[in-house]
């Protein structure tokens, strides 16, 4: 086919996740995670959301604007594997692919504006701060849902054994962003708690420290063996 096809965002969203790095690989693990989809030009009108409060949930169709330079392979190297075995680009979810498109169910929450624009509330959401939303999409369980689904590849959402701990300094910190950003410590908590470091670091038994944005907070955090230590929540 010779045909391309040219889109346009009609949205952008606005995340807690402002790198890639420790953004949870499926929508809906982090409940706490909350955003807004802002509407823009032409679709930023009541009438394009009209009833759509009567959905629970939605599918977004969005823009891996971050990786379009770095290209596609036909294989690539899928996390659920280990990090180290290479499947079909098509057989997984990466983000480097033939059409940097990706899909993501989102729970809807209201509405509101930012930036004096119409915005769509969601959380569970797994989306970096500025992603390109091409289309919105109501989910329907009667067809989306598909019980006797399978997966053999990702059959369950994967489970970490890491517990978590705030740092004196930590502690002292959260409690003055936690006026300003709302579950903020849980946020944190649940993010951790899919254990986002590279596949190849779990091998790893000694101490390790790792930095993440959230918000406008940079949290440093050490893992040695099972044990995850927030270790300071600074501005940027």
């Amino acid at each position: 086919m010779d045909k391309c096809y040219q889109m346009s965002p009609i949205a952008v969203v606005h995340s807690p996740y402002k790198e890639k790095f420790a953004i949870p690989r499926q929508p809906n693990l982090v409940t706490a995670a909350h955003g807004k989809i802002e509407l823009l030009l032409a679709a930023n009108q009541h009438e394009l959301v009209r009833d759509i409060e009567q959905h629970s949930h939605l599918w977004l169709v969005f823009v891996f604007h971050q990786t379009i330079e770095r290209g596609w392979k036909p294989l690539v190297k899928a996390p659920r594997l280990g990090g180290n075995v290479k499947t079909g680009v098509l057989a997984c979810r990466t983000t480097h692919r033939p059409n940097p498109i990706g899909i993501s169910v989102v729970k809807f929450q209201g509405l509101s504006t930012v930036n004096g624009h119409l915005a769509i509330d969601i959380s569970g959401l797994d989306l970096l701060d500025g992603t390109p939303i091409l289309d919105i999409k109501p989910y329907i369980p009667y067809s989306d849902c598909v019980p006797q689904a399978r997966s053999m590849m990702a059959p369950e959402a994967q489970k970490s054994s890491i517990s978590i701990t705030f740092s004196s300094t930590a502690q002292q910190q959260l409690a003055h962003y936690q006026s300003q950003y709302a579950n903020f410590e849980l946020l944190i908590r649940q993010v951790l708690a899919q254990d986002p470091r590279p596949a190849y670091r779990k091998r790893d038994l000694g101490q390790q420290e790792y930095g993440m944005r959230l918000y406008d907070c940079n949290i440093r955090w050490q893992i040695n063996a099972d044990i995850c230590t927030v270790v300071s929540i600074d501005s940027v």
